[in-house]
């Protein structure tokens, strides 16, 4: 692909940005499901930290860390969402996560939320890429859409679509309704990805009792999903079936 393809990869997000935080990040799924991230990312990264959020979209995990003193960089492939973070005080740039090559600064810690991950192909080249940005002993926090979804299953499996409730087990790309291609990589693949120079500090699921943003229950029930999802995410067998699977990785020194 050449720069202009990465750069008109984001053209599917542009649609979307403008509702973007009215249909997931203010919904009380999408704020369940942030403010499980939230949660560790807080204990990670301490006041004048630089960190990198690659695929910041609006700019919300930016502004979060923002008021907490950390010094948040983002880029983004979607000009729209760049414009969203950027009238929000966010320092955003439109780039692609396929050209993290065209950076040369290098940060305390780089973090991808919510999927941005699952829309390149090259899992392996992306975790070479954070190698080289992050200082030795900084993290790579990487929330990716599960190769497994507990809640996505049985939604469509009892609507009698099983070709949707089971896509996520597809190998390689998957068609969305955004007119991209979505990859699904496995925890095996993306721990092997990122092992090279990274190790393992922890993963968890999100969203396992809190269900996908498709699925719309009362606000009462999604906090007593969230508290319980937050004790049965850290847990080896239920971490495997969330929405997203959240991974924390710290840089070797060498």
């Amino acid at each position: 692909m050449t720069v202009s393809d990465y750069a008109s990869a984001g053209a599917p997000f542009d649609r979307i940005a403008a509702d973007y935080d009215t249909t997931w990040t203010r919904s009380s799924v999408g704020r369940a499901q942030r403010d499980a991230v939230w949660d560790v990312v807080d204990r990670l990264f301490q006041p004048g930290d630089e960190i990198l959020d690659v695929g910041c979209g609006t700019g919300e995990d930016a502004v979060h860390l923002g008021r907490r003193g950390v010094h948040v960089s983002g880029i983004d492939a979607s000009g729209e969402m760049v414009k969203i973070a950027c009238s929000r005080g966010v320092a955003a740039t439109r780039l692609a996560i396929e050209e993290l090559e065209r950076i040369h600064a290098r940060y305390d810690g780089l973090l991808s939320d919510f999927g941005a991950l699952n829309c390149t192909a090259d899992i392996e080249r992306v975790a070479s890429s954070f190698a080289r940005l992050v200082r030795p002993r900084g993290y790579a926090v990487v929330c990716l859409l599960n190769r497994t979804c507990a809640w996505e299953m049985a939604w469509y499996t009892l609507r009698l679509w099983p070709r949707t409730a089971f896509r996520r087990l597809t190998r390689g790309p998957v068609p969305t309704s955004l007119g991209l291609p979505v990859y699904y990589p496995s925890a095996r693949l993306v721990q092997r990805a990122f092992g090279r120079d990274f190790e393992l500090i922890r993963s968890r699921g999100v969203g396992v009792t809190v269900p996908p943003s498709f699925v719309r229950l009362p606000r009462r029930l999604v906090r007593i999903a969230e508290a319980i999802d937050s004790h049965l995410g850290c847990l080896p067998v239920f971490r495997a079936c969330g929405d997203h699977r959240l991974y924390v990785f710290r840089r070797r020194l060498a």
